[in-house]
């Protein structure tokens, strides 16, 4: 899986200011990430507001992302959910040809056992077409996977070959560096931890920031991919305050603020989350000159 080495964005979907799927946007955004240098894309992850998405509109994104990436980077799909059965159907309608593997968040609300979320894997595991990342995310979820939990599942299937860490949990990523099996890839699921994460083991990130700011990002991951952490510090710290302020406001609010000023896509959102406010949009406007 050296497709997933690297920096991997989990892309935004853009859309038109009467809620559309603006399809022009997301051809922007995709050339503008690929010409920044990451190595793979994320279609249709938490960042994606998938949860807003429904099915005809999540299969005509794959289509047109696939079609568009057209092979230049890898490319994974997002498809999890709180309702395993209902995850399992949604591989029969799943067109996988062209994506690298899955990415499937642990499921949220339930806030189901740990043998619960193990089940709940294992059945995605048979049922999938292409190769899983799990997606350890407890501030969204309710939940969290276990280190041991994680473990397990490495070992006992092949087809579960990562882990997205976003739990900012040391203790948990220390363990898994320590014991998963050699194959398989710990991925950081937060920006701002994901030099130190690469100093743990991990092999990069799936990347919110990656949407606005892909070269700098990206540039800073090879160098820490390569050891070469003393080099890879300006980078970070340059990157801190902005990455701070992408968050702020939540996600994808503050890197869609980013990008309408870049001229990528525009800043509209799907109810509940909405844009950010005037004064973030100003403090983001000013910091991105240095990043690009």
């Amino acid at each position: 899986m050296n497709k997933l080495h690297g920096t991997g964005v989990a892309l935004v979907t853009p859309f038109n200011t009467d809620g559309s799927v603006d399809f022009d946007g997301l051809k922007n955004l995709i050339n503008h990430t690929i010409s920044g240098g990451v190595e793979y894309l994320v279609s249709l992850g938490t960042t994606g507001e998938t949860a807003t998405l429904n099915q005809e509109e999540k299969n005509a994104i794959w289509k047109f992302t696939k079609e568009t990436v057209n092979g230049r980077v890898g490319l994974v799909a997002g498809i999890g959910g709180n309702n395993t059965q209902e995850v399992v159907n949604s591989f029969k309608h799943f067109d996988s040809e062209g994506f690298d593997a899955i990415l499937s968040v642990s499921p949220y609300y339930n806030k189901p056992t740990q043998e619960g979320i193990y089940q709940h894997y294992k059945a995605i595991s048979a049922a999938s077409p292409l190769p899983i990342i799990l997606y350890n995310v407890p501030g969204r979820t309710g939940s969290m996977v276990s280190a041991d939990t994680v473990l397990r599942l490495a070992n006992d299937f092949k087809n579960i070959v990562a882990v997205k860490e976003a739990s900012g949990n040391f203790d948990q990523f220390n363990k898994l560096a320590k014991e998963k099996p050699e194959s398989f890839l710990l991925i950081s699921g937060d920006d701002p931890i994901t030099l130190p994460m690469i100093a743990l083991g991990a092999v990069g990130v799936i990347s919110v920031i990656g949407n606005a700011v892909p070269k700098i990002f990206s540039s800073m991951v090879r160098l820490c991919l390569a050891g070469k952490f003393t080099e890879a510090q300006p980078l970070h710290y340059k990157l801190i305050d902005f990455t701070n302020l992408c968050f702020v406001e939540g996600n994808p609010a503050g890197v869609k603020a980013a990008l309408k000023t870049l001229g990528v896509c525009g800043d509209t959102l799907r109810l509940p989350l909405v844009p950010v406010s005037a004064k973030t949009q100003e403090e983001i406007n000013k910091e991105l000159p240095q990043l690009t």
